[in-house]
């Protein structure tokens, strides 16, 4: 009989454990799997098409150093990114901009708690022409006027889309001053598609993420460059006056006036592969392949010293 008894306790405390597994399971769609850690398991990431290059490097390096780790990124525009954080398959995306007040608000509504962010690097929107064009220096009201259609230049603006797109939300807010962009603003279905647009026509200029175009060690950006040159754009807060390009020093100085952030959002809220991540873009490893990719890491701290040449 108290064998039986044993036996007995010993089965209702298994399927006690059991339903509180399941329960725990139901009730938290965010919850860590038993496979995944901060260096292994798989996670969905949406980011921002403009950063594609160097994103890419980054779960290269990211995964070589962990074989166990799988990153799948779906590279989109940046306002479908945003929507992405209310699907549940997906735990990171990566944007120009983290979360407002009232998003933090409807994610603490879903999911108990309001999602991490942190900005990772400054990026800048490069300006090409074609490589035979006789205009590469332009006033920032010069930018102006091609976005609103003011413009006394004859060029065509190719952006990577007319709507979501984080280049656009730019050209919108900080070109347009938010207001519609002219007829002659039209749109390539991505990056790539805006430098192969330029370097096939003189008639039209192009705005890219810098990571596309600057990284003058990656051989398929040095292809480009073969059809395209880089525009230098008026600092208007140097003294005296200077044309700028977008190289990292004008960047982190902001002597390149075209600057955007890149952050990184994330919905776990425990150690998993989401996290190892987002660590490994902030930390060294990761800040220096921005560096390399040409953006400025703001991760890492950085002198800025007066020499004197003789």
């Amino acid at each position: 009989m108290t064998i039986y008894n044993e036996l007995l306790n010993i089965k209702i405390a298994t399927l006690f454990a059991i339903g509180a597994i399941l329960c725990g399971c139901g009730n938290n769609k965010n919850a860590k799997t038993l496979e995944e850690s901060l260096t292994t398991g798989t996670i969905q990431v949406s980011a921002d098409e403009s950063f594609k290059p160097v994103i890419d490097s980054e779960v290269e390096v990211f995964e070589a150093s962990h074989p166990k780790a799988n990153i799948v990124v779906t590279y989109k525009p940046e306002a479908d990114c945003i929507k992405d954080l209310n699907n549940d398959s997906v735990n990171m995306i990566i944007v120009t901009r983290g979360l407002t007040r009232e998003e933090e608000g409807i994610m603490k509504a879903k999911l108990g708690y309001i999602p991490s962010y942190g900005e990772l690097a400054n990026d800048a929107i490069a300006v090409i022409v074609n490589i035979q064009s006789k205009d590469s220096i332009f006033d920032m009201s010069d930018m102006r006027s091609l976005v609103k259609g003011t413009s006394g230049y004859k060029y065509k603006v190719v952006l990577d889309g007319l709507s979501a797109t984080s280049t656009v939300r730019y050209v919108i807010d900080s070109l347009a001053g938010g207001q519609p962009l002219s007829k002659n603003v039209m749109a390539a279905t991505s990056s790539r598609g805006v430098i192969d647009y330029i370097g096939n026509n003189t008639d039209a200029i192009g705005m890219v993420g810098v990571s596309w175009i600057g990284n003058k060690d990656d051989t398929s950006q040095t292809s480009f460059l073969q059809k395209v040159k880089i525009a230098s754009i008026e600092c208007s807060a140097c003294q005296p006056v200077a044309y700028t390009k977008p190289y990292q020093a004008n960047i982190g100085m902001r002597r390149y006036p075209m600057v955007r952030s890149l952050f990184y959002i994330l919905k776990e809220n425990y150690d998993g592969l989401g996290s190892g991540f987002a660590n490994f873009l902030t930390l060294e490893r990761g800040q220096l392949i921005f560096k390399s990719a040409y953006l400025f890491p703001t991760r890492m701290s950085f002198q800025v010293r007066t020499t004197k040449i003789n």
